[in-house]
């Protein structure tokens, strides 16, 4: 019965924490929170910006491994296309190539329709790296903003525990502690959120130039090709060979 008093005494007695995170921001009040929201929805869209990104990006370089096994061996252009994936970035170039040769021949100038064929391959490419572009705006915004909004937490808390410390006439240390922290808190969240936003900007931003490479490389051997009236293409990729059956197990030794 005593230990039980000696413990709830001491429980009592115990000075409350005033200093932590949800104390902090409940110190802060609604500025606080206001910042600690933007900058979730900062990460959260970033998150979702590298995760659709990247999709789009590995569907690209999946659709690739059919253009090399399997569009190369068709015998024209049209019959190539419907072997691509469709709504896919290739099946898109090679849908616009297949276009470009009909009106090619409708052509009496070599040169124009030359010009013609590479302008229409060419608008293709950049059509789909506009698309594979979208986001990564806003990825680089979370990344050189992000910052500053928690510097704004910063300037915000520092300000609060001067106030602090002219109303209380004295720098002790409950006085300025909370709002320092809130302080510390924000400029943490801040570089929290801006650092995934530039590496994911960076690094999408190098697939995407892999893959614009590629889609170049794809449109320069359509336009060889049809030039050459099918004469240039490519060397065909061998299909990986198929495994083996396995043999069947033998039978069984009569006694």
């Amino acid at each position: 019965m005593n230990l039980t008093l000696l413990a709830a005494a001491a429980a009592e007695a115990a000075p409350e924490n005033k200093f932590g995170f949800v104390e902090a921001m409940r110190e802060g009040g609604p500025v606080a929170w206001t910042i600690l929201a933007v900058l979730v929805i900062m990460s959260v869209g970033s998150f979702y910006v590298l995760f659709t990104k990247l999709f789009e990006q590995n569907k690209i370089f999946k659709q690739y491994k059919t253009v090399q096994s399997s569009f190369w061996r068709a015998a024209t252009l049209r019959e190539g296309a419907a072997k691509l994936e469709k709504d896919g970035a290739w099946r898109q170039l090679a849908d616009d190539a297949v276009k470009a040769q009909e009106d090619h021949g409708k052509m009496t100038d070599a040169l124009e329709s030359h010009d013609y064929m590479h302008g229409t391959l060419q608008r293709s490419e950049d059509s789909i790296n506009s698309v594979l572009a979208s986001g990564l705006p806003f990825l680089a915004t979370v990344g050189a903003t992000s910052p500053f909004v928690g510097l704004l937490g910063t300037v915000i808390g520092i300000y609060r525990a001067l106030i602090n410390i002219g109303i209380a006439g004295s720098a002790s240390i409950d006085k300025v502690a909370g709002p320092v922290g809130e302080a510390l808190i924000m400029t943490a969240i801040g570089l929290i959120v801006a650092v995934p936003a530039v590496l994911s900007f960076n690094w999408l931003q190098s697939r995407n130039r892999r893959i614009s490479e590629m889609l170049n490389g794809f449109s320069t051997d359509i336009l060889a090709y049809i030039n050459s009236n099918g004469a240039v293409k490519p060397a065909v990729v061998a299909a990986p060979a198929a495994k083996p059956a396995a043999k069947p197990a033998a039978p069984a030794a009569k006694a």
